[in-house]
């Protein structure tokens, strides 16, 4: 097994660990997290290291800081308007310092389209579909309406979804996809 399939593998342990978590309690902890974007730039320094010296172990520590600002992005964007939580977000950096920009993207990616088809799927188990439908159109109509015309829709209506288990799944079909790039 080679240094990188250690990195997959980190990676869908820190996924798997959080997923537990998240389930369970609704939060992802800071010490799982910042240990995972942690291992993701030590990890990747050695690979580089052992390929070609100390200049491959800083461009590996290089790539690996570009997988957290990449796999960062649309996260701190969806952060700030509420979209996700702060451990979702972290969840993610962690996942792009492991796994570096390309596959950390990827592993993202499949972590939205897993909460895509999930939470519409819950929410018609739950009978909740149509009134949530209903929820976010009011929200985003509101956007143009005159604020005296906006109507007010009650926070106990919305609906929450752990993401966790869908970044767990993203990150177990990203490392199957790229297993054997490496």
């Amino acid at each position: 097994m080679s240094l990188w399939h250690l990195l997959l593998f980190a990676a869908v342990a820190v996924a798997g660990v959080a997923a537990v978590i998240d389930w369970r309690t609704g939060e992802i902890p800071n010490w799982l997290t910042f240990g995972g974007v942690i291992a993701g730039l030590l990890g990747n320094f050695v690979l580089g290291f052992r390929t070609g010296g100390l200049s491959d172990g800083g461009a590996a520590v290089g790539w690996s800081f570009a997988g957290v600002i990449a796999c960062g992005f649309v996260p701190v964007l969806l952060f700030r308007v509420g979209g996700i939580g702060g451990g979702d977000l972290k969840l993610l950096l962690a996942v792009g310092a492991l796994l570096r920009p390309t596959i950390g993207i990827e592993a993202e990616l499949y972590s939205f389209v897993a909460v895509a088809l999930y939470a519409p799927a819950r929410l018609v188990y739950e009978g909740r579909l149509l009134r949530s439908l209903g929820n976010a159109l009011s929200l985003l109509t509101d956007v143009v309406r005159p604020e005296e015309k906006r109507k007010k829709v009650d926070p106990e209506l919305l609906s929450t979804v752990r993401f966790g288990p869908c970044v767990f799944l993203g990150t177990v079909i990203a490392a199957i996809v790229n297993m054997r790039l490496f």
